[in-house]
């Protein structure tokens, strides 16, 4: 498989939900970005994005989607359907059956396992139909909550790479965490 299958209805679990991202996400997107003035450094980009630029990804994502270059996916709280955060898919390497996740959660929606059971929900999804082998994630050896939220998830720390992306004019360290398929096993 070179594409991502339709996640027609999303997925639910106790603690967050996920589904295919959307134009009505835009605004909460934009205030996640006011609400947390750093989130977009912590996800590596210069500025916060704009709505435009997010309506440019949200018109893009179906071809992305169907021709397996990245899929964006949208946190949502139990019982709504309001985004609350995100999930990026993207460098996937479909010869390798991998992919690299990128992961936020909005201010007010933090410390509620919505990052942790979002995680696990997406990645089920993507070792299970979508077909890949291996999701990994990198964050900062700082972000301790990130750290946390992708552990109980089932995501095993592998190490630090040092001076791995250069973000800002300087280079970062970041920790490698990863899923695979038996770590699901693991965690039920």
């Amino acid at each position: 498989m070179a594409f991502f299958p339709d996640l027609a209805r999303p997925l639910r679990g106790p603690a967050a939900g996920v589904r295919l991202a959307a134009e009505r996400d835009i605004p909460e997107v934009l205030i996640a970005h006011q609400d947390d003035a750093q989130l977009h450094v912590r996800l590596g980009m210069e500025r916060p994005p704009s709505g435009a630029e997010l309506g440019r990804r949200i018109d893009e994502s179906p071809a992305d989607r169907a021709a397996g270059a990245a899929v964006w996916l949208t946190i949502i709280a139990p019982g709504s359907d309001e985004c609350c955060g995100q999930i990026d898919v993207h460098e996937v390497d479909w010869d390798h059956r991998r992919a690299d996740l990128g992961v936020w959660v909005a201010p007010a929606q933090r410390r509620q396992g919505r990052a942790a059971g979002a995680l696990r929900l997406a990645g089920r999804w993507l070792l299970g139909p979508c077909g890949l082998e291996r999701v990994e994630l990198l964050t900062e050896p700082s972000n301790a909550p990130m750290r946390h939220a992708a552990r109980r998830a089932g995501f095993q720390e592998e190490g630090i790479l040092r001076g791995y992306l250069r973000e800002r004019g300087r280079r970062v360290d970041v920790v490698v965490m990863s899923l695979i398929a038996d770590d699901l096993a693991a965690t039920g």
